[in-house]
Formats: structure tokens, C-alpha cells, sequence
């Protein structure tokens, strides 16, 4: 009998086969679902009414990548969650067969691969790679360093108009209290040969746009690497009549979706000069907000979008003076609920439903632009079923149609679909009003 260690133990666990190898697994034990490339055997099992990853590796690394998952999701950091490690498997003919690691499924996220297929625009991969930057950025400033920087080590989900990106794999990371410049450059330097690697792949496969060159596009990762760095850490000094300076540093990092703990400031002593740095900056200023006033658990850029509407339904319906909690109450019973009701239960696998809200905000404004009036909010809804949603893949698999699946359309890859990239071919943007667009883009221009 193979022991489990584990913080939230799962006695379905118990049945599964162990003793066989992760490979040959029998197929009604497993869910066809999309993976990254790995250097190890990976599969996506069902355990009761749960899909588990399933990793085998030595037990070293399990235990080191178990471990360290767990601090890094305590530290509020993006990663998939870990569920325990599996040891002492014994193979049939006594033979020892490797630990595994589990770690628990992320709805609705999809390795690069499956975002990458011939003919999707360079916008949605720069998408991805600002993701993906923001991703490396926070676990350096936790401490974290990864030592395998690679698109195959990432997952993306989608986040209102950009995505937002999930490490994977771990087990060759450190976490410390703090990273030195020589450990980030050392992360980075990782990260420019495989990522660069990723992109030839791609490019060899044909599934790389023509106008992205890989080389390019290492180069513009480790650009905007180096900006939002400085942005999040870097020092500002300044006269000490432009005191309005600390409220548009602190406004910058809030619209970037960061929260500063702690601000370092210091006068020279004439106070002729003031140099502020921050010092400790938390992500999540956005859906931390969301969350405290309607129980809503969204991504950042998600977050940031309903709140948007949110603050436009209080103006519209005069409700500026009442308590925020009380509105956003409200809010969630007029506007945001009867939307998602609206949605068939079998159409929900293919969007979480803040997406799907994001997503009819957008048609409702598209569709607007070209009726040329305000379309209601329940048309646009019925709208956005019929026309989007219901020819939408799906990017959550139940566990009642896994055993129509065969095992290797696991690694079949979903293609990307955005279809407000052709929409907004339609419409002058120019003439627009939409301020949440591409915030975190804007914002950094600023």
C-alpha cells in the first residue's frame, strides 16, 4: 500500500492504481484535457468529483515542489495548487516505481500550445507575453526564483481583454527572502534561451504569425521586464514642491493592479528634495476590492472591468450616495447575476462567468456601435449566447465526458478564440470611450 502525504487528504485517492506506471494508466481513470510539453510523465486523472495533474518524479523533487507550491499560494503567489505526494508505489513485480505529485486542475487555463495556431494575431501573443512577464515579476518580488523559466511551465486563463498566467512546474525553484539583482539576471538569462526556444518551435511548426520574429520576442520580454520592474521598485526623486508626485506613483502601481504595504520616504535635509521608493507591493489591488464587496473571486484584469461597471451602474441609477457595500450588493442582484442565469449550464464550460460578463460588456458596446443606440443589457446577453458563446470550445471539461475521450487527445491542441480582435476591425476605436480597455498597457505608457 503506497503512502500519501498531503494537507487536504482525499480518500477517493485510495482505489486509484498506483502500482502502475503513470503511463500506462487505464483510460477510464484519465480526462482528455490540453498539457504543456514535460520532461516527465504528466496525466489528468479523476478523483471523485475533482481533475488532479498527476506528475511522476523522484521523490525529492516531488517533496521539494510540494512544499514549496504550498508557500508560494500562502505567499498570494499565482500557481496551481498542491494536493499531496504519492510514495512507496510498488510495480506488480516488485519493481519501485517514482512518487506523484498532485496538484489540483485549473479551470479554464490552457498550456501556450493550445494558444497558438496558424493565423492568431500578434496582439493576442503579446497578450500572453505581458502575462507572462507580470508572472515572473511577482514571484521575484516574493523571493521567488524559478530556474526554468518557460512557456511549457506556464498556464494561461483568460482576463477580461488579457490573460493572466500560472506557474506549473516548480521543482527547480528557490525561494528566499529576497532575490539579488545577479539571481534575477540569472532567471532572466534562463528564461531568454528557453522562451527563445519556445518561439523557434513554434515558428518551425508554422504556428508562429510571420511578422514575430523569436529573437524579437525575447528581446521585447526582457524590455518589459525591465519596466515594470523599475515601476513596481525603482526610486523617484524630486523637488519638494511636487509632494502631488507620491499620490501619482502610489495611482500608477494601483492601475498596473499592485498595492504598496510600505513606501520609503526621505527629505534631503534642507527638504529641498524628497526620494520615495516602495517597498513592499502586493498584486490583487483590484480583485482584493471586488472581492471584499460582492464575494466575487476574479482575476485582476476581470476585476477590474466589473468594478468598472459597477461604478458606472451606481451613477446611472443615483445610488453615488449610498454605502459602496450596499450598492455593489445591489450591482451584483440587477446586473451581473440575471446575465450568468441567462447562460444555458451547458454553455458555462466554455468561459468562467466573470469572462462571460466581460465578454457580453463587449459585444453589448460593439453591437451598440453598429445599431447605433444603447443596446439593452439582456439583448446584448441573448445576443452574445447565440452569435459567440454557443460556437465558443470549451475550455472545462466535465468528468461526465471524459470516457468519450481518448487518452491522446490530451495533447490535441484547442485553438485561441477572440472574437473581438475581428470585431474591433469593425469599429473606429479612435471614437471610443471604453477607458478599461487595455488598461495595463495604457498605464505603463503613462
Amino acid at each position: 500500500m503506497p503512502r500519501f502525504l498531503s494537507a487536504t487528504p482525499n480518500s477517493n485517492l485510495l482505489p486509484l492504481p498506483w502500482q502502475i506506471a503513470l503511463g500506462e494508466w487505464p483510460e477510464h481513470h484519465l480526462v482528455a484535457l490540453p498539457r504543456g510539453l514535460s520532461r516527465h510523465v504528466v496525466r489528468f486523472i479523476a478523483v471523485g468529483d475533482e481533475v488532479y495533474a498527476a506528475k511522476e518524479v523522484n521523490e525529492e523533487l516531488a517533496l521539494h515542489e510540494y512544499r514549496l507550491l504550498h508557500d508560494l499560494r500562502r505567499l498570494g503567489t499565482p500557481c496551481v495548487e498542491p494536493v499531496g505526494v504519492v510514495f512507496g508505489r510498488v510495480a506488480a513485480d516488485g519493481t519501485p516505481l517514482d512518487p506523484i505529485l498532485l496538484t489540483k486542475h485549473l479551470q479554464f487555463a490552457l498550456p501556450y500550445r493550445s494558444l497558438f495556431t496558424p493565423g492568431v494575431r500578434s496582439e493576442t501573443v503579446l497578450r500572453l507575453v505581458d502575462a507572462m512577464v507580470v508572472l515572473i515579476v511577482r514571484l521575484h518580488l516574493t523571493g521567488f526564483m524559478w530556474g526554468d523559466v518557460s512557456l511549457s511551465n506556464i498556464l494561461f486563463r483568460r482576463d477580461a481583454g488579457e490573460f493572466a498566467a500560472y506557474l506549473v512546474d516548480a521543482e527547480t525553484g528557490e525561494l528566499h527572502d529576497r532575490l539579488t539583482p545577479g539571481q534575477r539576471a540569472h532567471d532572466l538569462a534562463i528564461a531568454r534561451v528557453n522562451i527563445f526556444g519556445d518561439f523557434s518551435d513554434l515558428e518551425a511548426g508554422g504556428l508562429l504569425d510571420g511578422s514575430l520574429d523569436p529573437l524579437a520576442m525575447v528581446a521585447t520580454i526582457e524590455h518589459r521586464y525591465a519596466e515594470l520592474w523599475h515601476e513596481l521598485t525603482g526610486v523617484e526623486e524630486f523637488s519638494g514642491n511636487e509632494l502631488n508626485r507620491i499620490e501619482g506613483r502610489v495611482r500608477r502601481l494601483n492601475a498596473l493592479g499592485f498595492d504598496i504595504a510600505e513606501l520609503d520616504i526621505r527629505t534631503s535635509p534642507d527638504g529641498s528634495t524628497v526620494r520615495i521608493q516602495p517597498k513592499v507591493v502586493d498584486a490583487g489591488h483590484h480583485s482584493r476590492r471586488l472581492l471584499r464587496l460582492t464575494g466575487l473571486d476574479t482575476e485582476e484584469n476581470q476585476a477590474r472591468r466589473l468594478l468598472n461597471d459597477l461604478d458606472t451602474y451606481v451613477v446611472r441609477t443615483g445610488r453615488h450616495h449610498m454605502d459602496e457595500a450596499v450598492a455593489a450588493h445591489q450591482w451584483l442582484n440587477d446586473t451581473f447575476e440575471p446575465v450568468i442565469r441567462a447562460v444555458p449550464p451547458e454553455l458555462m464550460r466554455k468561459r468562467d462567468p466573470a469572462q462571460i460578463f466581460h465578454e457580453v460588456l463587449d459585444y453589448r458596446w460593439y453591437q451598440s456601435e453598429r445599431e447605433g443606440r444603447e443596446v439593452p443589457l439582456a439583448d446584448a446577453t441573448a445576443g452574445y449566447v447565440r452569435d459567440v458563446l454557443s460556437n465558443l470550445p470549451d475550455e472545462a471539461m466535465p468528468l461526465t465526458d471524459r470516457a468519450a475521450h481518448q487518452q491522446d487527445a490530451a495533447t490535441e491542441d484547442l485553438p485561441v478564440v477572440d472574437p473581438w480582435e475581428d470585431a474591433a476591425e469593425e469599429v473606429d476605436l479612435a471614437q471610443a470611450s471604453r477607458l478599461d480597455l487595455n488598461s495595463l498597457r495604457k498605464a505603463r505608457q503613462k
